[in-house]
């Protein structure tokens, strides 16, 4: 395989990471947390406009016809930005949903909340027991992903909905009830793996929370002069930044061959996407750990950027699969080939 990203999907990173620095800087971000707003309505039109939503999706079904490695790419850059909005639940969904939801959700006009099982079981006659919901502020539909398979349903049809605070400021975190609620469609894991999809998604973003941490810790390390000398010179410093960008490329290059690996419908797709979520997990938090402390007595503020990208990083870590989870999967997986 060639890990290496062609020209295209270079444009596909440029675009997104061009859109992203100049709709969402951070000082909007901080906007929206004061707002209590889930995400900015333009800028996700814009989103659903420039295709972001489809882009792993087949042209028959109303997408771009990328596969799994372009919307990683995009992915990385959303993590990278740390763009809030239910990005994740929303492709998915769509790959899911019938096809008058589809099109209102490719277009940006229906948001969709990813629901994960919490002692509930899900498929094709319906969804029973209690699930956890993210990103259910403004949401009309919920996806609700399990490796068994996915289905979609209306977010009206849950009970005992109870909000709970949520470590990230961007993200929107329920419990929620159902009791045979049916869904508009069902999708089994034979036909789309759609819970390994989103696991590599996840990764995705968690492999951009790594590097954009990396890249503010290393130009903190040239910026700050202490005794006459870049901080980055001392050892301490340095060694810190190295683990960094070693952690950040491992989990971008394993999250990439994951990700090709399911597109090619390898029989070792889920070893390795399991592999990824954990790599891309460890990456995020190690990294943003280092970049607090790497920025000393202002990494700890809440004026400074560092803690958004760990909670973020706290996030990500749960969302489709904690550690344990992807630990026991590969335990209990042959070994890759």
């Amino acid at each position: 395989m060639d890990l290496l990203p062609t020209p295209e999907q270079d444009e596909i990173v440029s675009s997104v990471g061009a859109f992203l620095t100049a709709e969402l800087p951070m000082t909007r971000l901080r906007e929206l947390h004061a707002e209590g707003a889930p995400v900015d309505d333009v800028v996700w039109r814009q989103c659903a406009a420039q295709g972001w939503f489809g882009l792993g999706l087949g042209e028959a079904a109303g997408g771009v016809g990328y596969g799994l490695a372009e919307e990683a790419l995009l992915f990385r850059e959303i993590g990278r930005h740390l763009a809030p909005g239910p990005f994740l639940a929303t492709v998915l969904a769509a790959r899911v949903a019938p096809r008058p939801q589809r099109d209102a959700i490719l277009d940006g006009a229906t948001r969709v909340a990813l629901a994960e099982l919490r002692e509930a079981t899900v498929g094709p006659d319906g969804v029973t027991g209690t699930v956890l919901l993210y990103d259910h502020l403004k949401a009309e539909l919920a996806i609700v992903v399990a490796p068994e398979g996915a289905a979609v349903v209306e977010l009206a049809g849950f009970t005992e909905l109870t909000p709970s605070p949520c470590i990230d400021p961007s993200t929107s975190i329920a419990t929620a009830r159902a009791e045979g609620l049916r869904p508009l469609a069902y999708m089994a894991a034979a036909a789309d793996p759609v819970f390994t999809r989103g696991a590599v998604l996840a990764a995705a973003m968690g492999s951009g929370v790594a590097e954009a941490t990396r890249d503010l810790s290393a130009e903190h390390a040239r910026s700050r002069i202490q005794f006459g000398k870049p901080i980055g010179v001392n050892q301490a410093i340095k060694h810190a930044c190295t683990d960094m960008a070693v952690r950040a490329e491992a989990a971008a290059t394993q999250t990439f061959f994951a990700a090709m690996t399911l597109d090619s419908q390898r029989p070792d797709a889920t070893f390795q996407a399991s592999s990824a979520k954990l790599v891309a997990t460890d990456a995020a938090l190690a990294n943003a750990q280092a970049t607090i402390q790497v920025h000393g007595g202002l990494g700890f503020t809440w004026e400074h950027d560092a803690h958004l990208h760990l909670k973020r990083a706290h996030v990500l870590g749960q969302i489709l699969g904690s550690p344990h989870y992807h630990l026991a999967t590969l335990i209990n997986l042959p070994p890759a080939q």
